[in-house]
């Protein structure tokens, strides 16, 4: 008889094309892993994966088994949450991913206040400037940032309307002045964020129903977006970051706007799940939760940020 546990070692294995690495996930030796493989291959009598020391490789039966076991395992979770849907405590591993900033400065109280909400349930957050592969890595929702793409996963709204903003410390504007326009940015200095390799030193503003842009320079590059956030606050330079980042340090007197009457380049937040199948309970709450904290973050701002959002 197939077990299900193995149709779930199954495919976390032809995700992560590693015995090692779902071991390490599973809690589980490496041995575990391949005993779960060569068990579910004596039951169907088929061989799964072609191994060798140094590859891993989905055989051609391997590949027309997967969407078999995916559709299995696929509707016992629906069966499972089905069931769940009428418990008013919520159960269960909830894996998280988002960016670094704003997982740990704004996001972060949130979810320790929904968990001590529902207290059967337990988090996992991964924070990090790279994007998450929401198929690859095991991340049930990911909290994302920007434009995104048509896609086989589902992408809810959290703040549509969120915007870039330009912003620096009253130290700074008392030592180097105000800029009075997008093109003197590039005699300011100003904080850099840098990913992949890729330096994003080319700010983008919208203009006239196109865009206007400007190169920057400055004394400070980072590729955590939090590192930039507390360079600005210490009079380092102006920075160009989402408003729902630094929207508590513009209330605190921290940061400034500035430009407010030029809106900034829309940078819209998102809730991201794999499939919609995953949207179990504890999920729907989730979003629910942050969607309404979001507005109400975002929904008593100061009147000298209200023109960029």
């Amino acid at each position: 008889m197939i077990r299900i546990d193995d149709l779930v070692i199954f495919i976390r294995v032809t995700s992560l094309d590693s015995f090692s690495a779902v071991g390490r996930e599973m809690d589980l030796l490496p041995s575990q892993i391949s005993a779960s493989i060569k068990r579910l291959e004596r039951e169907l009598d088929i061989r799964l994966f072609a191994r060798s020391t140094r590859s891993l490789r989905l055989t051609a039966e391997g590949e027309q088994y997967l969407p078999y076991a995916r559709a299995v395992v696929d509707s016992l979770n629906e069966g499972k949450a089905c069931f769940q849907q009428t418990d008013k405590n919520l159960k269960g591993m909830l894996q998280i991913a988002c960016s670094s900033d704003f997982g740990r400065n704004v996001l972060l109280p949130w979810l320790i206040e929904f968990r001590q909400k529902h207290p059967s349930l337990a988090l996992r957050l991964s924070l990090s400037d790279q994007v998450a592969d929401i198929y690859r890595d095991p991340v049930d929702v990911a909290v994302r940032y920007g434009m995104i793409p048509e896609a086989d996963f589902v992408s809810l709204p959290l703040l549509p309307m969120n915007r870039r903003t330009l912003a620096a410390a009253p130290s700074y504007l008392e030592k180097y002045g105000r800029p009075t326009s997008i093109e003197e940015l590039n005699a300011h200095p100003c904080l850099r964020f840098q990913l992949n390799g890729k330096l994003y030193d080319r700010w983008t503003f919208p203009k006239d129903g196109d865009h206007q842009s400007v190169c920057v320079t400055g004394p400070v590059i980072s590729d955590d977006a939090d590192v930039i956030r507390r360079c600005a606050i210490a009079g380092e330079g102006i920075l160009y970051k989402s408003w729902l980042d630094i929207c508590q340090d513009v209330r605190a007197g921290h940061l400034e706007v500035l430009l407010p009457e030029q809106p900034g380049e829309l940078f819209p937040l998102h809730f991201i799940c794999p499939h919609r199948k995953q949207f179990s309970p504890s999920v729907r709450s989730l979003y629910t939760y942050l969607r309404s904290r979001c507005e109400s973050l975002t929904g008593t701002q100061t009147k000298s940020s209200r023109s960029i959002m």
